[in-house]
């Protein structure tokens, strides 16, 4: 009897262990099924740096694993979140069009809500014990929705100001000095218009900056006074408007034309939500060399771009297979190099061996990026919720 009871409490174990999503957990075992499988990965197209990047990714996985990536380039990952939804709705539960996407902040919400995610999947994968779990608490929460495994962190990012040290002394350090700087400085500042991913992020930063209580946008809009909480933004945004580039008539694109405007001298600050971007800039020529990138005083929004596998994915192995070498050392050192990309790592260097962290000390960063501790204190994304609720005041008010 005893024997009998032994043996189903070691069944019990065994199937608490199993993955949920269904396949084996072991890892050799999803490898050799992987092999032969066609994985099309939907992500932003818009960056050749970042393009020839995946195509080096895909290349090594097809020789290492016999895995073909496809990468699908998107404007909007929001447009593939809507036609993964679709999908559903036709009951379409295999043999999806998107494999892995790259995704963050309200897609993910939107897809976890919407069950558009197989179960969790990332504590299956070997290089996910090197993820800096523990300081990099944006690899855990995605715009502080809980990421539970559902999705894998592979790169960080963080707003930082980009200025041309030849022609601005002292560059402003707050959202009220920026100001400031405005009204002496008329028509050189500027920023992209919201829904832009960066005009965006620059609103969420003057609000993060400017509320009474921070810790309120951390939770859904909903349970918020709106009006009250961003007062003191539209009050902010409506003094520094008449100060723009253009009198604030007309907003930039994206950061990219901010960049531009900026190496043509026509403003005096821009922004990325790459530390790496200016000094990757330089080296291209679209910069001078005299320019150089700030963050404020009490710091600036962060986050973690993430690799997520779609429910109705027909080669779910060869989707994490992919996502696992992207958080490999090698792809990780590779991606960080400026010469590359410059997309700072979401690893831990004290969980790595000496080989794998030499990989990134023999990185030589450009002449305009901050270290980590220049870089400071990483300001967590609000709410996921506070993005439409945003935009859609933005454009209510703003947009003629």
């Amino acid at each position: 009897m005893r024997n009998v009871r032994s043996l189903l409490i070691c069944l019990l174990l065994l199937l608490m262990v199993q993955p949920a999503w269904g396949g084996s957990g072991d890892w050799s075992a999803i490898v050799e099924k992987a092999r032969g499988q066609k994985v099309y990965f939907n992500g932003w197209g818009g960056s050749d740096v970042i393009n020839d990047y995946i195509r080096w990714a895909a290349e090594q996985v097809a020789e290492r694993y016999g895995v073909e990536v496809i990468h699908v380039k998107v404007t909007d990952i929001g447009d593939v979140v809507g036609r993964i939804l679709a999908e559903k709705s036709a009951n379409r539960t295999s043999g999806g069009t998107v494999d892995l996407m790259w995704i963050n902040g309200e897609n993910f919400r939107a897809m976890k809500e919407q069950g558009l995610l197989p179960a969790p999947y990332t504590q299956l994968l070997p290089n996910y014990r090197l993820v800096d779990t523990d300081n990099k608490p944006t690899t855990m929460f995605d715009f502080t929705v809980p990421v539970e495994n559902l999705e894998a962190p592979w790169g960080m990012a963080q707003l930082v100001f980009i200025y041309d040290s030849a022609k601005v002394t002292t560059p402003p350090k707050s959202m009220h000095e920026l100001l400031a700087f405005a009204q002496k400085n008329p028509g050189r500042v500027t920023y992209p218009a919201p829904p832009n991913f960066h005009g965006t992020t620059f609103v969420k930063q003057v609000l993060l900056e400017l509320t009474a209580d921070p810790a309120v946008l951390a939770k859904p809009v909903s349970d918020a006074d709106f009006s009250t909480v961003t007062a003191p933004l539209w009050d902010f945004l409506d003094k520094l408007h008449p100060l723009m580039w253009r009198g604030g008539k007309s907003f930039t694109s994206n950061a990219s034309e901010m960049k531009t405007l900026l190496a043509d001298g026509e403003i005096a600050i821009s922004l990325t939500f790459n530390p790496n971007d200016a000094s990757n800039a330089i080296a291209s020529g679209e910069l001078p060399d005299s320019v150089r990138t700030y963050v404020h005083e009490g710091g600036t929004i962060g986050n973690t771009h993430f690799l997520a596998v779609v429910f109705n994915s027909s080669n779910k192995e060869g989707a994490m297979v992919f996502a696992d070498f992207l958080m490999s050392p090698e792809a990780q050192a590779r991606k960080a190099d400026p010469a590359i990309w410059g997309d700072p790592t979401v690893l831990a260097m004290d969980k790595l061996s000496k080989e794998q962290r030499k990989l990134f000390h023999d990185i030589k960063q450009g002449v305009a990026t901050l270290s980590p501790a220049e870089l400071g204190k990483v300001r967590l994304e609000p709410h996921t919720s506070w993005v439409e609720a945003l935009e859609k005041a933005w454009i209510s008010r703003y947009s003629k």
